[in-house]
């Protein structure tokens, strides 16, 4: 089964803002694309936006003269659902509301030819249920867009339960004929992209919450050490903190409550109190003229300690001892095996984020997962009440000696990178094991969906095969509400045999 035809007319309902996305995208592509809206005069307004879109592409040098007539002259505003009688496809993108759009569904059903492909752009809804309102329910599938969908490379292509594996096939090569990114997933609670990112949130609020940083400091710790384009408060605020309140709030209904998904109250207090974000003017942060940005604490500069001694490789943070001795620091090997982590003069001890508290041993100083750490321009470490002051001030100018400005976290089990990649990756091997889609496709859509550094599964490979499970397990143990419960798909995982190593 190969893509539509270009000589097959497109139909986009619902002419918002993913709307005129949408039918720019199948426009620009070559097709004939009409637009229908149920407000009078809406269609052609959209119409009208997407030709003024189409002008700026010419004034970039990005489309020519000829083309972007020629487009115009297949983009047409249709005054009724009649009008799209002869259509290949038909795209909604119409109020996230199920009634609403089982309703248009039932109406176009009545309308188009029965080879005709229904899509909905839904998000957060069942592609299901919607396709529950049809007769022929096989015909319908999920092409979710991102916004702004001419510019986002990805679109997940959702199977619901009973979509044939025609329409679904039809739906993923016309994806890519459209110069898109097609990833193949099942019907679940927030498909890949809007599932597997609510960790993202969900644990940079819960630190903020615990009052372990400030805003503006964890989202420096997530982009500076972590390597994510935004930090998450920024992020929800530049998306709107009711829509990402909102998506949250889908997912943990549509997975009957899981603790997993929980929403934040903090930003339910947000969203209550108006301050939406940058549309309002104020969200985590104040926007306008005159608003100051809100700086990430960073620790003054401290002396680095005279020298380090390493027990064990580190594991993922291996590289900090090349790091170290680079920066003049000598760097002692002990030949017994006590672990992995470096003692300070001080005879305190500095350990990767393994999900345990500080307060819990004698004198510790724990530092994050970063994505890199040469690379890194800002490192965390957390210290309990119990840490003495000359390990806290030895470690921070330790990373300060490497280049990095620090940022000093309350005693927070497993920071803010580690556990944020470690629930990523727990979800991403859950949803795997539950057929929602394949490795490669979920990586796929985290980088594309959402810009993630890397995907989960190379996060994974990355970081070694029971990493994950190991920094949850200890969360689960300090806080065993369910929230880090590593699932029985990342169990599986970090005792599995790796044949092709030949090791666990």
């Amino acid at each position: 089964m190969t893509a539509l035809d270009l000589s097959s007319p497109v139909a986009v309902v619902g002419t918002g803002t993913m709307g005129q996305g949408i039918a720019q995208v199948a426009l620009v592509a070559g097709h004939h694309v009409r637009l229908f809206d149920a407000a009078p005069g809406r269609a052609q307004d959209a119409a009208d936006a997407i030709g003024a879109r189409l002008d700026r592409l010419v004034e970039k040098d990005r489309m020519t003269v000829a083309d972007r007539d020629a487009a115009r002259g297949r983009l047409h505003a249709a005054g009724n659902l009649a009008e799209l009688a002869d259509c290949s496809l038909v795209v909604e993108a119409v109020l996230e509301r199920l009634d609403v759009k089982q309703e248009l569904m039932r109406a176009l059903e009545d309308v188009v030819d029965d080879d005709c492909l229904l899509a909905t752009n839904t998000s957060s809804l069942s592609v299901t249920a919607i396709g529950g309102a049809l007769r022929n329910p096989g015909r319908l599938v999920g092409l979710h867009f991102f916004n702004p969908a001419p510019l986002l490379p990805l679109v997940e292509v959702v199977s619901g339960f009973a979509t044939d594996v025609t329409s679904a096939t039809r739906a993923y090569e016309m994806a890519r004929a459209w110069g898109k990114t097609p990833v193949a997933c099942a019907d679940t609670p927030g498909f890949i992209v809007n599932r597997l990112a609510r960790p993202f949130y969900a644990e940079a609020f819960a630190a903020y919450e615990a009052q372990s940083a400030d805003p503006a400091t964890i989202d420096a710790v997530l982009r500076d050490c972590g390597g994510f384009m935004m930090g998450a408060f920024e992020l929800t605020d530049l998306i709107g903190q009711d829509v990402n309140e909102a998506v949250t709030h889908s997912v943990w209904q549509a997975f009957f409550h899981d603790v997993r998904f929980t929403p934040s109250l903090a930003q339910r207090r947000l969203v209550e109190s108006g301050r939406l974000g940058r549309k309002t003017g104020q969200g985590w942060y104040e926007y306008g003229d005159d608003a100051e940005r809100a700086e990430p604490h960073t620790a003054e500069p401290a002396q680095p300690p005279a020298y380090v001694v390493a027990e064990g490789d580190l594991g993922p943070a291996a590289d900090l001892l090349a790091l170290i001795r680079e920066a003049g620091i000598p760097v002692r090997e002990d030949e017994e095996d006590h672990g992995t982590r470096l003692v300070l003069p001080s005879g305190g001890q500095l350990v990767l984020a393994d999900g345990q508290t500080s307060v819990e041993f004698r004198d510790v100083v724990y530092f994050d997962l970063a994505i890199d750490y040469r690379r890194a321009t800002r490192m965390a470490v957390s210290a309990s009440q119990d840490t003495q002051a000359q390990t806290l001030s030895e470690a921070i100018g330790l990373f300060q000696a490497l280049g990095k400005d620090v940022s000093v976290l309350g005693d927070a089990p497993g920071m803010i990178v580690a556990r944020t990649v470690a629930r990523i990756v727990d979800l991403a091997h859950d949803a795997v094991a539950k057929g929602v889609a394949t490795e490669e496709d979920v990586d796929t859509a985290m980088r594309l969906g959402v810009n993630y550094p890397l995907g989960p599964f190379e996060w994974s490979r990355r970081l070694g095969r029971s990493w994950a499970h190991e920094i949850l397990d200890e969360l689960h143990q300090r806080d065993p509400s369910g929230r880090y419960a590593p699932s029985l798909a990342l169990y599986r995982h970090a005792y599995a045999t790796d044949k092709r190593e030949g090791t666990p």
